[in-house]
């Protein structure tokens, strides 16, 4: 709910547990007043508190008043070189050379429905479904107008932002910096998480107290990368998953980004998220504008859990898109670890004939496909299909596919090419290559060059014409390398910091083409697993493969740590052979397939090494995925027991909305003599409805559940995992 007091020029979005407040001072600059728990009717600007202080400058328009200055002041969005020394959200090169920006008030709307940005995702819902709040600022000196945008979803407590720049003047402007969001706090107390790692180990939980100065992550890879991911949280020093005051924010975007948070000389806190402005640059020419990503917050009064279940219902709800939004996707075989690149038609086949008589609904053709792929230093670019490995084409292979009563998918890596490729030997000037240098490969390849659209629509020409070659369910879009030697032969010297920028943005329009061309057709992200998983990926590829280790117990923090934003259904998850491929670990089936059903679902090994026995343990697996499929890609998620801790064990859990299921997985680690007895506390039940554990046994109430606790069973042996089914009886 919006509601706008025009007279004192107090803008307060509420949510159903929220309260977000801005408010256009005396000098009309723009106010950040309050961001917390629901507050009614009340003007916060109260909070602020004035007074002179030394070597922070005062505005002119104060006059001889020295105790308002802008570099004490909560701002909604930071200015640079008028007397706030902290985190700028925005920076501009005039004409003139000036970097200064000096933003006031000067209007706002208010209408039904959430805004839609062209070209970028976002979180979209119906006129009844949120509301929009656009607020004008303006820089008169400048003659750039910026239009900060606020959509609001009451039931989710979540408010997205969005930034529109505008040059109104009639010379060019340039725009150094443009952040989605800034969070300006009366408080520096409190602790700043972000989910970091690399490449094999993505998106582990980093917590710490904010200090004094600045405080960051981002990344300049041109993806959002496996090192950081844009989703960052601040929060009380006392939070944890049910208690304590935290604020989630997740930027819409799928290249270098950053989010600082800087805690200033007066213990105050300002959080900066948006593109980061490495090598960024944009001009705006006359009447030009630009539009920075869209930036999503939600606040939760009671802790982690709280916050996560809000994304993930807004996630699910309000950007994945149908038709996979809420249908069920296919349980999948790779061939990737079972063949490599040495496969033809026939062992794909009979791959396909192991795994359908399992359940197995979707047989996905990985890497060596097309061209001279024989090995990854070849082939990239030549999207034609490879006729000594597929006699026929798929035209021959997907029909063999199709009559074991099994959907077919694809691979492909449209971004990138190598050397050794007609495409590369035609048009060496189609990658980013900085002149007179000798370009850098990753995975023996370089990157196309995705800011222009000759490029793009020759791409996709080839991808078309594959995918309409045969009955395709399912495409992995994949991504192998990072940018560099970013530099584009279609721009001029002065523009060169708009590629890393465009590049992303030609991403965004080819997966919307295909998704608009191919309206069936299944697309799972990838980078290398988790280098590109990120809500603005989301909006085109409805799942995201979560990590290229498919170890179960590695697999523990990896999806733990995704799961603080992104809901399991957009996690993909498969069960692989042991001895693990990237660490060696071996890991009993079962629990690789506990692991791997909070997510969307598959395998990736060769079924036909498997015996009776495993087999068999595979289709249970399958049909116990399918018929708790709603409950796991629905239900709200519980974290029950932190992989990152030396507790012994691991344990999540989902709850079906009416409070009437739950499925409770537990992983143990490994075993020791007279290991202590573990009784496991549950979440989300209702408190007066008696439940009985998998059909079986006495009944217990929710309170008895979520109070006193279930005792986990002891068993010998390393990494052993149970699932326990709960539903009311009544």
């Amino acid at each position: 709910m919006i509601v706008l007091d025009q007279e004192n020029r107090i803008f307060t979005l509420h949510t159903k547990h929220t309260t977000y407040q801005i408010k256009a001072d005396q000098y009309d600059v723009l106010l950040h007043t309050y961001y917390g728990p629901r507050v009614d009717g009340a003007d916060l600007s109260s909070l602020i508190q004035c007074a002179g202080r030394s070597f922070s400058p005062n505005p002119s328009q104060a006059g001889t008043n020295r105790t308002y200055s802008l570099d004490i002041m909560p701002q909604e969005y930071s200015t640079c070189g008028v007397g706030d020394f902290r985190l700028p959200s925005i920076e501009l090169e005039l004409p003139s050379g000036s970097h200064t920006c000096d933003l006031r008030y000067c209007g706002v709307q208010k209408q039904k429905g959430k805004y839609t940005l062209n070209g970028l995702p976002a979180f979209f819902a119906g006129e009844t479904e949120a509301e929009t709040l656009i607020v004008h600022l303006n820089d008169a000196a400048a003659q750039v107008m910026v239009s900060l945008y606020f959509g609001v979803f009451e039931h989710l407590d979540l408010i997205t932002r969005a930034v529109k720049i505008t040059n109104v003047g009639e010379q060019p402007v340039h725009l150094c910096r443009c952040a989605s969001l800034c969070l300006d706090f009366l408080r520096c107390d409190m602790d700043f998480i972000t989910f970091n790692g690399h490449h094999l180990m993505e998106r582990c939980l980093d917590r710490g107290p904010l200090r004094s100065g600045i405080q960051s992550v981002g990344s300049v890879r041109g993806a959002s990368s496996h090192q950081h991911n844009p989703f960052v949280m601040l929060c009380d020093h006392n939070a944890d998953e049910d208690i304590g005051v935290c604020y989630g924010a997740m930027l819409l975007y799928s290249g270098n980004f950053e989010a600082a948070v800087e805690c200033s000389q007066y213990e105050n806190s300002r959080l900066v998220m948006g593109i980061h402005p490495y090598h960024f640059g944009w001009t705006l020419e006359p009447n030009g504008s630009f539009t920075a990503p869209e930036a999503a917050m939600v606040c939760s009064p009671n802790g982690f859990g709280q916050m996560s279940r809000q994304y993930h219902r807004a996630i699910r709800e309000h950007l994945l898109r149908e038709p996979w939004a809420g249908q069920r996707k296919p349980v999948l075989v790779n061939n990737w670890e079972a063949t490599y690149f040495n496969f033809n038609a026939d062992k794909l086949t009979e791959i396909a004939k192991e795994a359908a008589p399992l359940g197995i609904e979707l047989f996905v053709m990985d890497d060596g496909w097309f061209g001279r792929r024989n090995d990854d230093n070849a082939g990239l670019g030549d999207w034609y299909v490879n006729t000594e490995k597929l006699p026929g084409g798929l035209e021959a292979l997907v029909p063999r596919i199709r009559e074991l009563g099994m959907k077919f998918g694809i691979w492909m890596e449209p971004e990138m090419v190598n050397e050794d490729s007609q495409l590369y030997q035609q048009h060496p000037d189609w990658v980013l290559c900085v002149p007179c240098r000798n370009p850098a490969r990753g995975r023996g390849q370089l990157v196309l060059d995705f800011s222009r659209k000759d490029v793009r629509e020759h791409i996709y020409g080839q991808l078309k014409k594959v995918l309409s070659s045969a009955d395709i369910s399912y495409v992995k879009w994949d991504m192998n390398r990072s940018l560099t030697d970013v530099w584009s032969a279609a721009l001029p010297a002065g523009r060169q910091g708009e590629v890393y920028h465009r590049y992303v943005l030609g991403v965004y329009d080819m997966l919307e083409r295909l998704r608009q061309d191919f309206p069936q057709i299944l697309i799972e992200g990838c980078c290398g697993g988790g280098g590109r998983f990120d809500g603005g990926m989301l909006y085109y590829t409805p799942q995201i493969w979560c990590s290229d280790d498919s170890d179960a117990i590695d697999r523990l923090r990896i999806q733990y740590g995704t799961s603080f934003c992104y809901p399991v259904t957009t996690m993909g998850a498969h069960v692989s052979a042991v001895p693990n491929e990237q660490n060696g670990r071996v890991t009993p089936l079962e629990t690789r397939g506990t692991v791997a059903m909070s997510g969307a679902f598959g395998y990736e090994m060769d079924l036909s090494k498997c015996t009776e026995a495993e087999k068999q343990v595979i289709r249970q697996q399958i049909e116990t995925y399918k018929a708790r499929y709603a409950l796991i890609h629905q239900g709200d998620y519980y974290r029950l027991a932190n992989p990152f801790q030396n507790s012994g064990y691991t344990a999540w859990e989902q709850v079906s909305p009416d409070k009437r299921e739950a499925l409770v997985s537990v992983v143990l680690g490994c075993t020791h003599a007279a290991p202590p007895f573990r009784t496991l506390s549950l979440k989300g039940l209702d408190p007066k409805l008696n439940y009985q554990a998998d059909g079986t046994g006495p009944l217990y109430s929710g309170a008895t559940l979520m109070k006193a606790g279930w005792p986990l069973p002891q068993v010998p042996g390393d990494y052993q995992s149970f699932q326990f089914y709960f539903r009311a009886v009544r």
